[in-house]
């Protein structure tokens, strides 16, 4: 009974989380690469690379924004410019490499860095993803250092509170290029 009820419970987590990512917007960045292809055109499907500046090249329509707009957006103006070439083109945009979507855990971790997200990371699984914190961390001191349009914000996290399944709003969805420090 209690093995039927844990593969239950799997599950509905599993559905749940993947319907919460479906809904999640999600923006290209510096470094992504997706694969574009034109249906029944093999010689328009490529893969590209989000440059720099935001932008990506394709062939017949030349550079288009994609840096900070999501898959639909670009899809829908690359099918736009190429309906000038193509009747009707259907257009699809897979995410090969994310790369743009950087979150940093610092301090009193077992492996502090730069770790490449989706946008759906916690802080608790962005400690996780840190090896965890060690024997030295100020678990009730945590923070979160956020740069926003209104200059830096700083979110307290207070780890035994959260594992105690107690304050669960601290478990913030981290951004990208927010900075967990671990005192």
């Amino acid at each position: 009974m209690k093995k039927s009820t844990l593969i239950i419970s799997v599950v509905l987590f599993l559905f749940s989380f993947s319907s919460y990512a479906a809904a999640t917007v999600f923006t290209l960045g510096p470094g992504d690469v997706v694969e574009i292809s034109v249906w029944k055109d093999p010689e328009l499907t490529k893969q590209v690379i989000v440059q720099p500046d935001g932008y990506i090249s394709f062939p017949l329509i030349g550079q288009i924004k994609a840096g900070g707009r999501t898959i639909p957006e670009i899809q829908k103006e690359i099918t736009q410019k190429l309906s000038e070439y193509i009747s009707t083109p259907t257009v699809t945009i897979l995410p090969l490499r994310i790369e743009s979507y950087k979150i940093y855990v610092i301090g009193k971790v077992n492996k502090p860095g730069a770790f490449t997200v989706l946008p759906t990371v916690n802080v608790m699984q962005a400690l996780s993803m840190a090896g965890g914190t060690n024997p030295f961390a100020k678990l009730s001191k945590i923070f979160i250092l956020r740069k926003g349009p209104k200059g830096q914000q700083a979110f307290k996290f207070n780890y035994k509170e959260v594992a105690n399944g107690e304050h669960l709003e601290q478990n913030i969805e981290l951004q990208s290029g927010d900075v967990v420090v671990v005192p």
